[in-house]
């Protein structure tokens, strides 16, 4: 697999930093998740449950191995220092200082492993005014501009459905590890990253930036419809909502045609996509003046002939059991009947891992332990003075 052999430790909670890992894990990295022996992740006690386990856990935590260690008491950390000399990448996303004041950063750690490649997620970075502060998904989402431009025109704020910061923060944690590893094997040294869930969130503004440094407009929420383009946005129609998304002038004359509005294509003020947009409230009355009478499937099937981008709202339960998904096999069972997301990458010929859901607590601590150089008697007086 494209990361065999390499080993990356994680001491993470929630979501950014087990998020990373478990990309890494999935491309075939081994996961060492050190957790608190008393408790682990807290993610632990999320339901639902199901077996008595954590069923979120067990998917965000897939193909990695459990190892529990107590960081505040000097056997623990002395046998993370050991663990850590033996990695190639320490992913942490704790407040910012946590491990440094247990002796666990990275220009400590370095010393003894110079290769090492420790990646940092955080609410706010490493430093600057907010470091020290709480920084959850929301917070970020907040502080970000995202919850500012969410939701329907005139309404209250609102925070996209998904931790959507926590991801990304994530996903950029994942790509940078690649890329220091990737550098690591020109220069033999490794780094410190520093990813934080506020800068994740704002460099999603593509858009908004192009707006306020070009005009010194800003945006505001839009409900479903584009900043710039339209039609592109959800309508309605006699039994549900459908998006469409008719902004190039094929589209646009595709859309017109089957919804009998072909006088609309030839006025000048729907002449393109940014036209519509500056009469976009008569645009989607009319839209949907036709659409209201028309079926979410019937309309769908007349797009996709007229190859009008289109498609419906989806919810999970349709979602999860979709011929787009299991067609492509992208739903799995991990032992124990286990569902499981695909990963979204598909590499031809080294494929994403497959293995194993989200490990019980501590399952994996004798055997790592013994890989590394300890006998069972030291293993035993470890995990005694732990319990």
């Amino acid at each position: 697999m494209p990361l065999t052999g390499i080993t990356v430790l994680e001491v993470g909670v929630f979501m950014a930093g087990p998020y990373a890992t478990m990309q890494l894990a999935d491309l075939g990295a081994q996961v060492l998740k050190v957790e608190n022996p008393a408790g682990g992740d807290p993610v632990r006690q999320a339901g639902p449950f199901v077996g008595g386990a954590s069923s979120p856990f067990a998917r965000l935590n897939r193909n990695k191995k459990s190892v529990a260690l107590d960081l505040k008491s000097p056997d623990g950390r002395a046998a993370f220092r050991r663990l850590a000399d033996n990695a190639d990448v320490l992913v942490e996303n704790l407040r910012p200082g946590a491990l440094r004041a247990l002796r666990l950063d990275y220009d400590t750690l370095r010393t003894s492993n110079p290769g090492l490649v420790y990646a940092s997620a955080s609410g706010w970075g490493q430093d600057g005014p907010l470091a020290t502060l709480p920084g959850l998904d929301i917070m970020a989402q907040a502080r970000s501009g995202l919850m500012s431009i969410t939701g329907p025109p005139g309404g209250p704020p609102a925070k996209i459905g998904i931790p959507v910061c926590d991801l990304v923060c994530g996903m950029y944690v994942a790509m940078a590890v690649l890329a220091a590893l990737r550098e690591r094997d020109h220069s033999g040294e490794g780094q410190h990253i520093d990813v934080s869930l506020l800068e994740s969130g704002v460099s999603l503004a593509v858009w908004e930036a192009g707006k306020y440094f070009a005009t010194g407009e800003v945006g505001g929420p839009l409900g479903t419809a584009h900043q710039g383009q339209a039609p592109y946005q959800a309508v309605r129609c006699a039994d549900g909502w459908l998006t469409v998304g008719a902004i190039t002038p094929k589209a646009w004359r595709g859309l017109c045609e089957v919804l009998g509005l072909q006088a609309l294509a030839d006025q000048d003020r729907f002449s393109d996509a940014y036209r519509r947009k500056a009469n976009v409230d008569e645009l989607i009355r009319r839209v949907e003046e036709a659409t209201q009478h028309r079926t979410v499937a019937e309309l769908v099937t007349a797009l996709d002939a007229a190859q009008v981008p289109c498609a419906p709202i989806s919810d999970y339960g349709e979602v999860f059991t979709a011929d787009a998904l299991t067609e492509r096999d992208f739903l799995w069972d991990a032992p124990g009947g286990v569902r499981q997301l695909g990963s979204p990458m598909r590499l031809s010929r080294t494929p994403t891992r497959r293995d194993t859901a989200g490990p019980a607590l501590g399952a994996d601590t004798r055997a790592v332990l013994l890989a590394v150089g300890y006998t069972n008697d030291e293993v035993d007086a470890l995990v005694g003075g732990q319990s």
